[in-house]
């Protein structure tokens, strides 16, 4: 049952969630930290990794409110505060929910794909909310101060394969703890599949053999997140077969996909084929 505080939810934990020993032991240091002063936190890792989940996690776990803000909307500075609006013919100040987040007391406050940006000068009221002084004046605003305890995660997808990001800043970056994230290890990947999914045992080490056979190959250039697992065990728990999962839940052209499927047979020494029929598609009487 998810808890409101000053209209900033606790999330629900995640039972079936897994982190790595070294990660758990930083965000324990990063528990103990906040309870001096507010902290910034980094997540860096491949995508479907489960960066923000860790986010979302970390706050459930400890009992914290969370508030999550897309950085990838922002197109000028103070944008993440408020804007100017019309209202009954009238142009008012409408302030939003970040303002108050960083004001209530141990909130987590997730800025999601922080180089996402579409304009890179929409972070620049970020510097002083995140450096040593914790506060920003706004003329709509007065001045805000970071409430104790508030810890900022950040999370971002680097590389030129994402498009649409951008370097972050030295000075920007500078302030934040790092942590990096990779795939799950085979064992709890397959447990998590189980878990979450429903898939059997045997599904599961069929799956996790297919997915690690893709990751493996540079020539078929097939990212496998640990999000796209899901997505292949719960098709699969849903009634298709594996070819179907593969085929529906890995974006690429079609060349490629023929390849990862060929991969499949000689992998599994499956023969799958894909029957393409058309029948109705209307409302049942």
């Amino acid at each position: 049952m998810k808890t409101n505080l000053n209209s900033v939810l606790i999330p629900d934990a995640d039972p079936y969630y897994y982190l790595s020993t070294e990660n758990l032991s930083f965000l324990d240091k990063i528990n103990k930290i906040s309870q001096r002063h507010p902290v910034n936190v980094l997540v860096v890792g491949k995508q479907g990794c489960g960066k923000s989940s860790l986010v979302r996690q970390y706050a459930a776990v400890h009992r914290l409110p969370l508030a999550t803000f897309q950085i990838g909307v922002l197109s000028e500075p103070g944008q993440l505060f408020g804007e100017y609006a019309l209202e009954n013919g009238e142009t008012k100040y409408k302030q939003f929910l970040f303002p108050q987040a960083i004001q209530t007391p141990n909130c987590v406050i997730h800025l999601e794909e922080i180089n996402r940006p579409e304009h890179p000068k929409a972070l620049n009221m970020l510097f002083s909310i995140l450096s040593d002084d914790r506060q920003v004046w706004m003329d709509e605003l007065g001045l805000l101060k970071v409430a104790d305890g508030v810890v900022f995660f950040a999370t971002l997808n680097e590389g030129d394969e994402f498009v649409g990001t951008e370097l972050l800043d030295p000075a920007l970056r500078d302030r934040f703890y790092v942590t990096s994230m990779d795939f799950l290890p085979n064992a709890v990947e397959k447990e998590v599949l189980q878990k979450k999914a429903g898939v059997t045992p045997e599904q599961a080490e069929e799956i996790i053999t297919v997915v690690n056979s893709l990751r493996a190959s540079p020539d078929l250039g097939v990212e496998v997140s640990t999000r796209k697992t899901l997505m292949i065990a719960e098709m699969i728990t849903a009634g298709g077969s594996l070819r179907e999962a593969i085929a529906t839940s890995l974006q690429t052209d079609r060349q490629t996909l023929e390849s990862v499927l060929l991969s499949l047979h000689l992998k599994l020494g499956k023969s799958e084929r894909g029957n393409t029929e058309f029948v109705l598609f209307t409302p049942k009487n």
